[in-house]
């Protein structure tokens, strides 16, 4: 069938697959399997050469997961994905695929503090530098790059400061310069493209929104192929210099038949093969069960959130409330220009007591699950200076908009009146 549909309600539902060939059978099947018989010794060696593309070893490829890595493409507008086994991995992978040791990258300040620590410390233990820089000012990301700078990188909708990102603004610097934005757009699907904004790559964490049940782990990498890594050879040597671990391939060069993926063949057929951190079959089956429902859960993520968005800007014991639509001035029109039918359904608020009353909140919950994720179904809390921002500094977890006080919900789609039951009573013993 010839794919013409371009809404993502219907791409979650029919992108890359319509049917079994040999059973007919209309979901798609869990290839729980590790290999593939070669047709003959031919078929074989096409494969590993890439002069044609299939299925060799479930590390590097596997036909559930590429119809998650298909549907995936379709609703970000890429060119090609890659899945891996969580979205660390895929933040690890994003960065790596591009940078040697000696080389840097700029990041925002304003991240999940699981990727702050990655590129502050173990990627510093590999020889690869993060610039952290202010994203309330574009130019600081030009004024960080020099020579060695191989990417930028950037959350969309950021974990926990909620500041949306200027994705334009950094993009087209990037651009001018020959430097590539990758956008973690884990908090954001649906809601945002930022392949549509200038961004080179998209990443996400798979476990959160896309999947959306809370049982299965899984990162992601989009390219966008609208990048132009051949013309700016001296940056990107991974991709434009022979390399020794695949033949003395050019990548974009030996790609160019297939499309302009690069960057995703790369990060396939070298980091994903070598590091092998791949995602489960079963993982990638239930990942994709949980996008077929995934813009109906935005919506009524959207709409609960900024429902009790409401309910907290009027509570006497909060100091502030942190949304986007409570957002002002520039940030304001970031978040209508980048997120277009809805703000997404992580909300934060300041408790006037600070610390103990935050912990406070916490224990006191009983329909909200205490727990170190977002984007589950359900309504999530927790507290992020002692849990996921606790191995930062002080000085860093104020640059990531931690405070003592501070506490991060992911509202869920539970019908609206009893999160706000729950948020009530919890607030009344904190």
């Amino acid at each position: 069938m010839t794919e013409t549909y371009n809404k993502p309600e219907t791409i979650v539902l029919h992108a890359g697959f319509r049917s079994d060939e040999k059973t007919g059978a209309v979901a798609v099947p869990l290839y729980q399997t590790t290999s593939y018989q070669f047709n003959d010794t031919q078929h074989a060696e096409n494969l590993f050469a890439l002069k044609e593309m299939g299925n060799i070893y479930t590390r590097i490829m596997n036909p559930t997961t590429d119809v998650l890595e298909q549907r995936v493409t379709a609703l970000e507008g890429g060119a090609a994905s890659l899945a891996l086994a969580s979205g660390q991995a895929a933040s690890m992978y994003s960065i790596m695929n591009l940078c040697r040791s000696g080389d840097n990258f700029v990041s925002s300040t304003d991240l999940y503090g699981g990727t702050w620590n990655l590129f502050a410390n173990t990627l510093k233990d590999f020889g690869v530098e993060a610039r952290f820089v202010n994203p309330t000012e574009p130019s600081s990301f030009r004024d960080a790059t020099d020579d060695r700078t191989r990417c930028y990188y950037a959350e969309t909708l950021p974990n926990p400061k909620l500041n949306v990102f200027p994705i334009k603004e950094v993009a087209d610097i990037g651009r001018e310069i020959g430097v590539p934005l990758i956008m973690d757009n884990t908090a954001s699907p649906i809601i945002c493209r930022p392949l549509d904004h200038g961004a080179a790559i998209v990443m996400y964490s798979t476990t959160k929104y896309l999947t959306g049940n809370g049982t299965s782990i899984g990162g992601l990498l989009v390219d966008g192929g609208n990048f132009d890594w051949e013309g700016h050879k001296e940056r990107f040597p991974t991709l434009n210099e022979p390399d020794p671990s695949y033949h003395g391939a050019v990548w974009t060069e030996a790609v160019k038949p297939l499309g302009p993926i690069a960057y995703i063949i790369r990060a396939r057929v070298v980091l994903l093969r070598d590091v092998g951190a791949c995602m489960s079959p079963f993982n990638a089956f239930q990942a994709i069960q949980g996008m077929e429902t995934l813009p109906l859960r935005m919506e009524r993520h959207c709409e609960n959130a900024e429902k009790i968005t409401e309910y907290l800007s009027s509570h006497g014991k909060i100091s502030n409330v942190i949304y986007p639509t409570l957002q002002k001035g520039e940030f304001r029109r970031r978040a209508d220009t980048y997120l277009s039918g809805g703000y997404g359904s992580l909300l934060g608020f300041e408790l006037k007591e600070g610390k103990d009353a935050g912990r406070k909140f916490i224990d006191s919950l009983k329909l909200l699950y205490h727990v170190a994720n977002i984007g589950d179904a359900r309504s999530l809390a927790i507290h992020p200076a002692s849990t996921t921002h606790s191995q930062l500094s002080p000085e860093e977890q104020e640059q990531t908009g931690v405070t003592d006080g501070y506490v991060r919900l992911s509202i869920g789609i539970e019908h609206v009146d009893d999160i706000i039951a729950d948020l009530d009573q919890a607030l009344a013993n904190s």
